[in-house]
């Protein structure tokens, strides 16, 4: 590759990319740097210091620094040792001796780096000052052991996109003056530094992710749930993947005995994860405990599952299982001819199938690493924020990281995703009516779409216009002066350049699409602005399209803007997996007759939740696989042991096989899809070094014929009448499925209901604890109401998270509707 170098770390010769960070290659390389402050997707903060090399015969800092072609580098000289001890020293200067209750011991770069360095004296000294305690969300912050390293400050602003920590000035005795000529530099600087800071918190901005809390290279940033629970050596690590949204992120579920007195029965004590290589979400953090307690396998009931599905004409299901799982399924369909109902994956299934007809493709282009790596990223038809968490860290490290720009399509104003760049600047907010993501689209084929079909250029040339506007130019002019010399009385001609600003009339194309979505011909400027020297695009589209009255024509837009324009597409999936099962099973509408529901209520129901005819295993007491959002097939684990029945035998009675394990389904997965003859435990499940994903395998995709058919845009809007609004349907931070649910951390304090902006629950002259009626689509239903302090506007969201959820009958299939809602 061209934009790859040569060069030399201690003596070895290593290839890397132009421009890449020392620390980062020599990560790759598998060559030791010592680094607290660092995380490898995040930028430097130079606070540490202690990533000191030499670099032709220079030190530097090898967070910041960037690698050239024949560069020699050393990792360690003595005065690089002599500075690493100080900086050791500084750090455990009044840092509270409680490593036997810290819930970091064993696992604390603090204790590891102290160890490394052998500390084992002290030659500096301060004054303590009293930090207390302080509780925040989910976590508890100590500041007497935090190192003010600003791993978790980097991570909530490059990774996450909320800017909720910051660094802050905390009251402190100086430093002996003494101190400065007598330590080595560095160290000296990390120290004053060090005793004049701690993290700040700002509640209104944070969304409970917990990923500051596994950045953490200390005790100082601790979930309180976890804390004084365990030592951090008695848990076992299953590696697992996030079971409630399509990213499913790698994580660790960290398991031990339940108590002294019960060895025999596990129990998950708390999720964990890989901080410089992935970024798990608030659900996939807390919402672990949501296991399906059974004593025993009932074999009454599993004799009445067997029957059941034998004579099913419907299997509801809904996306929150394995790849296994929905090929015996569809197996069991196949045999008994019943029908396969999953409207989530239905209409994703019948999306992506449009999708396809014009793109040539039979997956979407793009990844949610495809958008990290992006400069200009589009997002149109989905609330990131509680979506897909990590499509809005993707859209945050394109705009931070890459120093991108970005466009954010959405009716309900955001705040959150607002804290992303420079508002006006690098990302634009446009908070357009529903109905109008046809009009988004087709304005992204007219800006960047090239050798369109005629039919669609046509349509994009019907709403073009010729304008004049007035532009002010500077124009240098050169002017010449009589100059007057004071002391001869002499003149001479003097040849000045002035810049004059002259005003004058220009024509442009403008296109009205623009009005469609609320915006006018400045947009169009600020556009051009962002563009500037970007080159690599991509486009993040989700499930208000999906459902949208109009999905066809939505669907064969998307694969026209990947086939003829330079953005990539991905279509969030709107479950976990969603885009399996969309894969595997050939789904149908319910019909009428006998239904068997899996974690759907139907006539015979098979639950996880301990609610139905027959339990079931819950996602963390299975092995199996999911096709995420990167169409990666990737493989979890089972946590905690499941003591009833699961889907496989009862698939066995049905289809009279006789499969032991439910992962033996892994390998007949449906090639034909794009899935390999893989072995479960044959899959890869790590990150490397060189900052790449080796988890299970890329899903294959298929080229498609072109079919090239659209239509124009629909011409109509949600028409509001008095004590009327739109509402849309969506679920508050962290809450996904009726298993976040029952998760102790979130069950504590369920809220589920109709959510709106301080300015409208005031507006409606609302009190906390009020209910509200709201009716819709011809039904009349009695909620909670809330305040989310996280939105803006006049559109209210209603939750759909528990089970069976009465508030989807409030809409049709689209996110919107109007509604008329009163004080009950």
């Amino acid at each position: 590759m061209s934009d790859m170098i040569t060069l030399t770390i201690d003596g070895k010769t290593i290839e890397a990319k132009d421009g890449e960070s020392i620390l980062n290659v020599a990560r790759a390389n598998d060559v030791f740097v010592p680094a607290v402050c660092y995380l490898t997707r995040c930028s430097p903060t130079l606070a540490c210091r202690l990533c000191l090399v030499e670099a032709d015969g220079k030190q530097v800092y090898g967070c910041n620094t960037k690698v050239k072609a024949g560069m020699d580098i050393s990792t360690t000289t003595p005065n690089i040792a002599i500075e690493r001890r100080a900086i050791m020293e500084v750090y455990d200067v009044n840092h509270p001796l409680q490593c036997g209750v810290c819930d970091q011991s064993g696992e604390c770069e603090l204790q590891n780096y102290s160890l490394y360095m052998k500390v084992d004296s002290q030659s500096y000294s301060i004054k303590d000052i009293h930090r207390p305690t302080q509780h925040w969300g989910v976590m508890n912050y100590d500041p007497a052991l935090c190192i003010v390293c600003e791993r978790c400050v980097t991570v909530c602003q490059d990774m996450v996109g909320s800017n909720a920590l910051s660094t802050v000035k905390r009251p402190s005795d100086a430093i002996d003056a003494t101190f400065k000529s007598e330590m080595p530099k560095d160290a000296y600087a990390m120290w004053n530094k060090l005793n004049k800071s701690l993290i700040g918190y700002d509640a209104d901005a944070c969304t409970n992710c917990g990923e500051c809390i596994s950045a953490c290279p200390v005790g100082a940033l601790v979930s309180h749930d976890f804390q004084y629970t365990s030592n951090a050596w008695e848990l076992k690590k299953i590696p697992a993947a996030n079971p409630h949204s399509s990213d499913c992120a790698f994580l660790y579920y960290d398991i031990k005995h339940e108590s002294i007195d019960n060895h025999a029965t596990k129990k998950i004590y708390r999720v964990n994860s890989e901080p410089h290589y992935s970024t798990v979400n608030g659900a996939g953090r807390f919402a672990y405990d949501f296991e399906n307690k059974v004593s025993s396998k009932d074999k009454v009931a599993f004799k009445k599952a067997v029957e059941a599905f034998k004579n099913a004409k419907n299997i509801k299901f809904n996306s929150y299982i394995t790849n296994e799982e929905a090929l015996i399924l569809q197996e069991i369909a196949s045999k008994t001819g019943a029908k396969l109902v999953n409207e989530d994956a239905r209409r994703y299934q019948e999306f992506l199938n449009n999708y396809s007809k014009t793109s040539g493709k039979s997956l979407y282009s793009s990844t949610l690493a495809d958008v990290h790596s992006s400069n200009f990223v589009i997002s149109v038809g989905g609330y990131l924020k509680s979506d897909l968490p990590n499509a809005r860290y993707a859209f945050n490290n394109s705009v931070i990281m890459n120093k991108g720009a970005g466009l954010y399509f959405h009716p309900v104003a955001d705040p959150i995703m607002e804290k992303i760049g420079k508002k006006g600047k690098t990302t634009e907010f446009i908070y357009h009516a529903p109905l109008a993501e046809e009009a988004i689209l087709y304005f992204i084929l007219y800006k960047f779409g090239k050798e369109l079909p005629s039919q669609v250029q046509e349509y994009i040339d019907s709403f073009k216009q010729t304008k004049t506007k007035t532009v002010v130019e500077e124009v240098k002019e050169t002017v010449v002066e009589i100059v007057k010399d004071e002391e001869t009385g002499e003149e001479k001609e003097v040849k000045k350049v002035v810049t004059n600003k002259v005003s004058k009339e220009v024509e442009f194309e403008y296109s009205t699409l623009v009005e469609l979505f609320g915006k006018d011909e400045k947009f169009l400027d600020l556009l051009e602005d962002m563009l500037a020297k970007k080159d690599k695009f991509s486009l993040i589209v989700a499930e208000d399209l999906i459902t949208h009255p109009n999905s066809v024509n939505l669907a064969k837009l998307c694969g026209l803007i990947d086939r003829c324009t330079a953005f990539d597409v991905v279509i969030i999936p709107t479950q976990t997996n969603t885009l399996g099962v969309a894969q595997i099973c050939t789904l149908s509408k319910e019909v009428e007759g006998f239904s068997v529901g899996y974690n759907m209520k139907a006539d015979f129901e098979l639950s996880a939740l301990g609610d139905a005819n027959l339990d079931i295993p819950a996602l963390n007491q299975q092995e199996g696989t999911f096709t995420n959002i990167d169409k990666k097939v990737i493989p979890t684990n089972a946590a905690l042991e499941f003591k009833g029945y699961t889907l496989n035998e009862v698939a066995n009675e049905v289809l009279g096989t006789d499969v032991e394990y439910t992962i033996e389904y892994t390998v007949k997965l449906p090639i034909q899809k794009g899935y390999k003859s893989e072995q479960f435990d044959d899959l890869p499940n790590k990150f490397g070094n060189d900052q790449v994903e080796y988890r299970g395998y890329d899903l294959e995709s298929f080229e498609v014929s072109i079919q090239d058919d659209f239509k124009p845009i629909i011409d109509e809007r949600i028409t509001l009448q008095d004590n009327e609004l739109i509402i849309y349907r969506a679920n508050p931070i962290n809450q996904f499925n009726e298993f976040t649910a029952i998760a102790h951390e979130f069950k504590d304090k369920l809220q589920d209901g109709i959510f709106f902006s301080k300015f409208l629950f005031e507006k409606l002259e609302l009190n906390e604890g009020d209910k509200v009626k709201v009716i819709a689509n011809n039904q009349e239903l009695i909620l909670s109401a809330y305040i989310d302090i996280q939105i803006e506007g006049n559109i209210p969201y209603i939750s759909t998270f528990m089970k069976n959820s009465s508030s989807n009958a409030l809409f049709n299939t689209y996110r919107f509707n109007k509604a008329k809602v009163v004080k009950a």
